[in-house]
């Protein structure tokens, strides 16, 4: 097991257009679902899971840029990167603006449907990626709501697919599903978060397999990450 305690500076990330190519469309995966799909000659094939904000919020669209750009730029360049951003909620994403109302809101995400809807887009990656003749280098990284959702992919998944998982500031995890899970996972999160308490985290690592990494952010609350217009509200989950 891993503990580490860092510090946080996230830059606004730089493109070489000699270098690199980004292009970003949104497409239907079977189903009905229209997910956003970002490509960059860089190398690795990622989800990204958003927070209760959904796949169109700015913060989530820029993250998904700044992965492509800069976070494995450098691990395997000259190839082809996709980065998938479901629509997780079905075009209808919690707002700021209705605070007293999201417990309902939450209730409503069924998550049969959240699962079957994974499994989709999950299924539409390793077919892109086995078209041209690459397996098994996906991943998946979660933010929030979607920092959880990470745990409960990889379990089901068993490593067939995912060989790896990030989450930040996760919420609402299983930590029974931590000991299904075959791939290593990096947990991201501030010792001021109220709803990714440390000690869960590093109960729920402990029960992954060798490799996975908890990185801990002194003084920082939820959401530090991908929102700084939210830092450290709770309200955001």
């Amino acid at each position: 097991m891993f503990s580490e305690k860092s510090n946080f500076n996230l830059q606004k990330p730089v493109q070489d257009a000699a270098d690199s190519k980004i292009s970003c469309s949104l497409l239907n995966v079977e189903g009905g679902i229209d997910d956003e799909a970002c490509e960059l000659v860089s190398g690795v094939e990622l989800s990204l899971v958003e927070d209760v904000f959904g796949f169109e919020d700015s913060f989530t669209r820029d993250i998904a840029y700044r992965v492509a750009c800069n976070g494995y730029n450098e691990i395997a360049s000259k190839q082809i990167c996709s980065i998938l951003v479901p629509d997780l909620f079905r075009g209808c994403p919690w707002t700021k603006d209705q605070p007293d109302v999201f417990e309902q809101w939450i209730a409503r995400q069924n998550p049969e449907r959240i699962a079957e809807d994974i499994t989709r887009w999950t299924k539409w990656l390793v077919d892109e990626f086995m078209a041209v003749g690459i397996s098994k280098k996906l991943g998946i990284i979660g933010f929030c709501f979607g920092g959880g959702q990470v745990l409960k992919v990889l379990a089901k998944d068993q490593g067939a697919c995912f060989g790896t998982g990030i989450s930040f500031c996760g919420t609402r995890m299983d930590p029974l599903a931590a000991s299904d899970i075959k791939a290593p996972v990096l947990f991201i999160l501030g010792d001021n978060d109220p709803l990714c308490k440390v000690s869960e985290i590093e109960n729920v690592q402990k029960k992954i397999r060798r490799g996975s990494k908890v990185v801990i952010f002194p003084g920082r609350g939820h959401g530090f990450a991908h929102r700084p217009d939210l830092l450290n509200k709770p309200t955001l989950l």
